[in-house]
């Protein structure tokens, strides 16, 4: 048992190190690791995932804040609609949802089952997302930023009703809204993203803390430890090619979700 538990905390600072690497991923990490190698109920592993993603985040933020790559005005008016539909979903839509989810005959979808093929289809779009690549329509550092409200309040909706059901941040489609709708420069879309990333999660988080009991210690341990990873990916990154890192990473996410969703089916 302590030595599927080291490896649950070697995990964690994998999740960090991704994130330092290419500024996301690293919560579509979380969620798996938590359920199959820490053996935690899904429900409490999306819960725990907005806490470890939220704080990594935040932290992994600091650094663009201080190089000046932060929007905080498109941060506002993407984030609002995100924070409000994160905190909603947490707080009163997950805790409702039948379980079981579905019955159809001899065939049984838990509400376990349900959110984690939920998670591996999510997981799909991630992985779609970082082997196409960014496009050759990114702007450059120059280009003034180009609020498109209503396409941006939308995504915003949407993304926040993604992280409150399956606890991943969502950084697949922040980037690209932000890069489409609000026509910012590469990198300052990554450091705006993880600012957004790290608010949501964590008030996410709040909408739990009256429905879930949380193992703080755990919790803090591999937060920590995924804190650490992001200051490691963070150095390794100069040093690694990231356009071939993303796509690879991409790859591994596209297998985990093909795993997840035959993992998840056979027990229906």
């Amino acid at each position: 048992m302590e030595s599927v538990v080291l490896i649950g905390y070697l995990a964690a600072v994998i999740i960090g190190i991704s994130l330092g690497l290419i500024g996301g991923g690293g919560s579509i990490l979380t969620v798996p690791v938590l359920v199959y190698i820490l053996g935690i109920d899904p429900i409490l592993a999306t819960a725990y995932s907005l806490f470890v993603v939220g704080s990594t985040s935040l932290v992994g933020s600091l650094a663009y804040m201080k190089k000046q790559l932060v929007d905080y005005k498109t941060a506002l008016v993407f984030a609002v609609p995100s924070f409000i539909t994160v905190f909603l979903t947490r707080k009163f839509i997950v805790p409702v949802l039948p379980d079981p989810l579905i019955v159809l005959e001899d065939v049984v979808i838990t509400k376990s089952i349900g959110i984690m093929v939920f998670f591996a289809v999510v997981m799909l779009a991630a992985s779609y997302s970082m082997i196409r690549g960014n496009g050759k329509n990114t702007p450059d550092e120059d280009t003034i930023v180009q609020f498109n409200v209503p396409l941006i309040v939308i995504e915003g909706i949407v993304v926040g009703l993604i992280t409150g059901l399956v606890g991943a941040g969502g950084g697949f489609l922040i980037i690209p809204a932000l890069v489409l709708f609000a026509k910012l420069p590469m990198k300052m879309a990554v450091g705006t993203s993880l600012l957004i990333i790290a608010a949501k999660s964590l008030i996410g988080f709040l909408g739990d803390v009256t429905n879930q009991v949380i193992d703080w210690k755990m919790l803090l341990i591999f937060t920590g430890l995924s804190i650490l990873g992001i200051f490691i990916g963070s150095s390794l990154s100069k040093k690694v090619n990231e356009t071939v890192l993303k796509k690879g990473f991409g790859w591994f996410i596209l297998l985990m979700a093909v795993y997840i969703i035959v993992k998840e089916v056979t027990l229906v």
